[in-house]
């Protein structure tokens, strides 16, 4: 298991701070768009809020997580780079350390397990990444990415757990209270706690009372009951259309599970109708086509699933990367019935 290796993690834990959120905001800018806050008039009218969905699917990779692989990339010093990186992934993150490798000229390879849609594999490979497929989940792949860096000395590149990659989302706070200063609730897609972490940190230390709702499929939300046990705990992996939200949070989580538990308001949890909802509304009423997991967010207040959702209300739209035949499939499924559900 992906516990059993040695990490050799610092000895002193420190936190990101809204500083380094800055500072990350500075180094990616190169890489990342700065993506659009739009109002969705018909979710405002079912929500009782007025609802803006943040466009992270603009991202040139298809999803939110190019600014932490940026930033950490970023970060690492020239012999560092020159050794290589690797990464264990469900797709997205895969991409995005691809990308910025390729960009900078690093050798990466991302390891994935058996279970990753076989779109988000050629699109790695399209990326010009060594693609390393191992087991049935996404602690096989970490194991197997730790393996890489003790024998070839490659910088492993987390998805979540990084101070580097939690303030580069977190850049995604600044462009919120930007692009809305008056914000008061943030509903966020929730796995490892990456992305909520921070934005949470972003948008509480500027206003504490911002609401911040996660949200999660029902199936294996290790995250959710991780708090709930208040200790990280491990759950075996199930299908489900948010596949990009699936994954462990590692039983020595040193960041995400803390800052979680600290700034989150509320953790909502959706059924897979509601997910495919979320998708159907997406399309039919922006036609934006996106993976399960981007439409948990809008989900949440098309389904009136939290009561902590303020005068205004962001909702994080966190990737493209679908199988156009199952988007076509749900859309098909769910026409028309997406709200007054």
């Amino acid at each position: 298991m992906a516990t059993s290796h040695n990490r050799l993690q610092p000895k002193t834990i420190t936190p990101p701070s809204l500083q380094d959120i800055w500072i990350a905001k500075k180094r990616i800018a190169s890489f990342i768009k700065t993506t659009p806050l739009v109002q969705s008039e018909r979710l405002s009218s079912v929500s009782d809020t007025a609802a803006y969905l943040k466009l992270e699917n603009l991202q040139e990779t298809g999803s939110f997580k190019l600014r932490g692989a940026a930033n950490k990339i970023l970060s690492l010093s020239e012999e560092e780079r020159k050794k290589g990186v690797t990464t264990f992934s469900t797709g997205n993150h895969g991409l995005a350390v691809a990308y910025v490798a390729r960009q900078l000229g690093v050798k990466a390879h991302i390891c994935i397990s058996n279970r990753v849609p076989i779109n988000k594999v050629k699109k790695l490979s399209e990326m010009g990444a060594e693609v390393r497929q191992a087991g049935q989940n996404q602690d096989d792949a970490e194991a197997f990415s730790y393996e890489l860096r003790d024998r070839e000395g490659m910088t492993v590149i987390k998805p979540f757990d990084d101070p580097e990659v939690i303030a580069g989302q977190g850049t995604i706070a600044l462009e919120l209270l930007e692009a809305l200063p008056n914000l008061d609730t943030c509903v966020i897609p929730l796995s490892g706690g990456g992305l909520l972490s921070g934005i949470a940190l972003g948008l509480k230390a500027t206003n504490p009372n911002i609401q911040v709702i996660g949200v999660s499929m029902k199936r294996a939300a290790v995250m959710y009951e991780s708090i709930r046990a208040n200790r990280p705990v491990i759950m075996p992996e199930e299908t489900t259309l948010a596949d990009s939200l699936l994954g462990g949070i590692g039983a020595d989580n040193r960041y995400t599970f803390t800052m979680v538990r600290n700034y989150v308001d509320d953790i909502v949890l959706l059924s897979e109708e509601e997910i495919a909802r979320g998708m159907s509304f997406l399309f039919g009423h922006h036609q934006i086509g996106v993976e399960g997991a981007a439409a948990t967010a809008v989900s949440v207040l098309l389904h009136k699933k939290t009561r902590k959702i303020g005068l205004r209300t962001a909702a994080l739209v966190s990737g493209s990367n679908v199988d156009v035949d199952r988007l076509l499939e749900i859309i098909s499924t769910h026409k028309g019935d997406e709200i007054g559900c």
